[in-house]
């Protein structure tokens, strides 16, 4: 049951996609100036021509589209035509891949930097020169030395993850108190058994967080990897579709992505939530 300010929440929210969604079909709804010449295709792209200085699909167009797509979404009928669930399919499975690798690095060595102060030191100066670089500025090389686009991909999608998990991870083993690990001691617990009944409790909520952080990046840049490297991947459906002069398909593409992205942060804030430390 919604609570009176989440109701009054939801009612607001759904007035303003109405306005918006409104404003956005009156905009658009204007049509081509009789007796002009034939336009270009970047004309026509660009919205030369139109009365309202527009060719932007309008919201029924896209909605009728989407329903298109929406009720056959694994179609295959060739390289360049793949049904939107397809593509959403090659993408996430890239960026599981990807990301589910940089869980398997960078918790483990976050744990080492977080329990070991020298550790920390020692690999601080590589992370701070590594973290800030883009992850699309590694693609030339990983398309260089690992000659497999698709790998490319599931790489760019590690090295942008592995930073986000890393320094959450070892913040969060850091950040124990002492009391704890006193204790721990007291029992004469071994360290393996210190550091999964005593250290990574108390640090889950941080290395969640940083795993929360880390998969949102990971769908940003799985989109801009794909238009680089093609094949398949929403990614490059965007791109495909824009070489197309298909904009109702793009901006279809666009919603799709902020959905499958918003699915993908919500499942991480559950888990976030379902792993609270409390002492």
């Amino acid at each position: 049951m919604l609570s009176r300010e989440n109701l009054k929440a939801v009612v607001l929210s759904l007035a303003m996609l109405v306005v918006i969604l409104g404003i956005w079909e009156w905009s658009v709804g204007g049509t081509l100036v009789p007796g002009q010449e034939e336009l270009s295709e970047y004309e026509m792209l660009t919205g030369a021509g139109s009365a309202s200085s527009s060719n932007i699909p309008a919201p029924s167009e896209v909605l009728s589209l989407a329903v298109t797509e929406l009720s056959d979404p694994f179609y295959d009928r060739g390289s360049n035509d793949k049904g939107i669930g397809t593509q959403l399919a090659h993408s996430i499975g890239r960026v599981l891949a990807g990301y589910g690798l940089a869980v398997l690095v960078a918790i483990p060595l976050g744990f080492v930097v977080g329990m070991s102060p020298v550790m920390q030191k020692a690999l601080n100066p590589y992370i701070q020169v590594l973290r800030p670089i883009s992850p699309l500025a590694w693609m030339p090389l990983a398309l260089y030395i690992i000659q497999d686009s698709v790998q490319s991909a599931i790489f760019v999608i590690f090295i942008c993850s592995v930073w986000p998990i890393l320094v959450n991870t070892a913040f969060g083993v850091a950040g124990v108190k002492k009391d704890l690990l006193n204790v721990a001691r007291t029992l004469q617990l071994s360290p393996v058994k210190t550091a999964f009944s005593v250290i990574l409790p108390a640090a889950a909520p941080t290395i969640l967080t940083g795993m929360r952080i880390a998969i949102g990046i990971s769908w940003l840049v799985i989109v801009a990897a794909e238009m680089l490297v093609g094949g398949t991947g929403v990614g490059y459906f965007v791109w495909n579709q824009w070489n197309n002069l298909d904009l109702t398909s793009v901006i279809f593409a666009v919603l799709m992505i902020g959905i499958v992205g918003m699915i993908l942060d919500s499942m991480l804030a559950m888990a976030t939530r379902a792993v609270q430390y409390a002492e």
